[in-house]
């Protein structure tokens, strides 16, 4: 088929091209070269890891095939005994709550196969694949990989992918497939075939999770993206409970609190197939959440999915907020019993402000990252900062990601505090010092510049609190404000506001970029694919994109809209 270079625009970016058609007919967005460089910075992880994994199996299986049989087990080397078949066996099949031992040797099983062959290169599921960009960076940028399938059910973007794989070359054709389908099928036709399957849709990915689940092999990745965050974050509570089975709440942790549903919702449907997820990266960048999970089967290990789970009860008076757990477990002899949460966890008003508490929830309480993974991650990055277009905004989001508090969910405000109090706000390093010298850790959060960690409860916050505002007094307030009511408590806690060793972090520290502006302006959402572009879309692609449309499509016109003008006239 003849092709008119004239009418594409070359796109290139990391070592791959395409080739983008001036009408708005396949979605392109340039703000998602965050998200593609850090899917191929995990890619690459998870291609390291699961080499590692499989060479581990293979040490592990060359250490018990001489134990073939017990007879000659007994007569060539008895002092192998304390680490026989039977001691794995018991590890293995032990207690339900060793999640992370079950985590562990779960990949084990997958990464390798069945046999001891050669590990095969991943196979990568581009389920939304649009243009195929990501599809062919992949292909392209990841060593090791194997054959990368990138679906669509739109005819104009198979085509426009097909176009870009043989505009890359041999090596994207070799790798790279395009086919018109719906990705929901295509995944329930193909169960556990795909090592990686990445989700990137416009908008929330929820009707793709079940299928997803199913597609993705044992210890396989998945990679998901939501990009509907007014849901998320609590704008239509209703619609976000119908779509992610969680009601979000309207706090200064909500984009948190979005990744934390997204993967309490991916956990749900992970468990309909006794399988559990295990987060390694979760990341809230510009206008969306991205989540890396590796997904494993185990029905003893999916048990523990209640003790991840919580309910958030959100003062509305004033900042405070706790976390209520679906279950425990209660460990007897050998055994283990898996119970109802105890609860609840806060009375009817709250105790600091008396005000009401509004409940939202469940959430994923677990740790959202692997920190030996953010670290290989991140050294990855650094080590080829090169091939990484935009290396300076994800080395700062996974940089703040690793000094972060992996065992607490959600973040404080610190402004927001002190706008319950109406005082003048401490820095921030004054007040870590203080939650340090008190006994407590505290970090800060890649969500918000101004978000603060912090394990300590919320007494001991609004104490610290009180001891401030005893040094910078306030106006007098209403009584019955929540400001007014807390502090009318004496501290309980004598804060010491002392200058502590650890109330920087190392990279605060050091002074390095945490949190970048953006490159250019209008650095955000774009229009879907086939969407007519009028003036009213100037906001968000900017004026000069859409002028520049607008006289494109003025200037083609004439030709067909003049006939039909100028016809009908000569007849009268």
């Amino acid at each position: 088929m003849a092709m008119d270079l004239n009418d594409y625009t070359i796109i290139k970016e990391g070592e791959a091209e395409i080739l983008m058609h001036a009408k708005n007919e396949v979605f392109y967005n340039k703000t998602q070269v965050n998200n593609r460089d850090i899917s191929i910075a995990v890619l690459r992880t998870f291609i390291a890891k699961r080499k590692e994994e499989h060479e581990a199996s293979l040490l592990k299986r060359s250490k018990t095939v001489p134990k073939t049989s017990e007879k000659d087990a007994l007569e060539d080397a008895p002092e192998e005994a304390p680490n026989g078949s039977a001691a794995h066996d018991g590890v293995s099949n032990g207690d339900c709550e060793a999640g992370e031992k079950i985590s562990q040797d779960e990949p084990v099983k997958t990464a390798e196969g069945k046999g001891p062959s050669a590990l095969k290169p991943p196979k990568v599921l581009e389920a939304l694949s649009a243009s195929g960009l990501r599809a062919l960076r992949y292909a392209r940028e990841v060593e090791g990989i194997g054959k990368v399938v990138a679906l669509d059910n739109d005819k104009a973007s198979v085509e426009a992918c097909r176009r870009n794989i043989k505009f890359n070359g041999s090596l994207a054709s070799s790798k790279v497939e395009s086919h018109l389908a719906d990705a929901r099928v295509h995944m329930l036709t193909h169960p556990k075939e795909f090592d990686v399957v990445d989700l990137d849709p416009y908008g929330s990915p929820s009707v793709f999770l079940d299928s997803a689940i199913q597609s993705v092999v044992d210890g396989g990745l998945l990679m998901c993206t939501a990009t509907d965050m007014a849901v998320l974050c609590g704008g239509n509570g209703e619609v976000c409970y119908s779509k992610y089975g969680s009601y979000p709440l309207r706090g200064k942790y909500c984009h948190e609190m979005a990744l934390r549903i997204l993967l309490a919702c991916i956990e749900s449907h992970a468990n309909r197939y006794k399988r559990y997820i295990v987060p390694v990266l979760s990341v809230q960048m510009d206008f969306y959440v991205r989540v890396f999970v590796r997904i494993y089967s185990s029905a003893s290990a999916m048990k523990n999915t209640p003790l991840k789970l919580s309910y958030v009860y959100q003062c509305i008076g004033c900042d405070s907020f706790h976390l209520q757990s679906i279950g425990r477990t209660v460990a007897k002899n050998n055994s283990v019993r898996y119970l109802p949460g105890f609860g609840p966890v806060v009375p009817q008003e709250c105790t600091d402000c008396g005000k009401k508490f509004n409940m939202g929830g469940p959430i994923w309480s677990a740790p959202i990252h692997d920190q030996e993974w953010v670290a290989s991650i991140l050294a990855d990055v650094k080590s080829m900062k090169d091939r990484y277009p935009a290396y300076d905004r994800i080395s700062a989001v996974l940089t703040t990601i690793s000094e972060e508090l992996p065992d607490v969910p959600l973040f404080l405000s610190l402004h927001n505090l002190c706008a319950t109090l109406k005082c003048t706000s401490p820095s921030a390093v004054i007040f870590r010092s203080a939650v340090i010298n008190a006994g407590y850790r505290i970090s800060g959060t890649h969500v918000n510049p101004l978000g603060l960690k912090s394990d300590a409860p919320m007494d001991v916050i609004w104490d610290i609190m009180r001891c401030w505002v005893k040094n910078h007094p306030v106006k007098a307030q209403p009584q019955d404000t929540p400001g007014s009511v807390i502090l009318s408590k004496e501290p309980v806690l004598q804060a010491n506001f002392a200058r502590a060793v650890a109330s920087l972090s190392k990279a605060q520290a050091k002074k390095v970029a945490r949190f970048l502006p953006n490159p250019e302006r209008h650095w955000g959402p774009k229009l879907r694919a086939g969407r007519t572009i009028t003036s009213k879309h100037i906001s968000l692609l900017g004026a000069e994109v859409v002028n520049g449309i607008l006289n494109q499509e003025d200037d083609e016109e004439p030709e067909t809209k003049r006939q039909k003008t100028e016809d009908p006239n000569p007849s009268s």
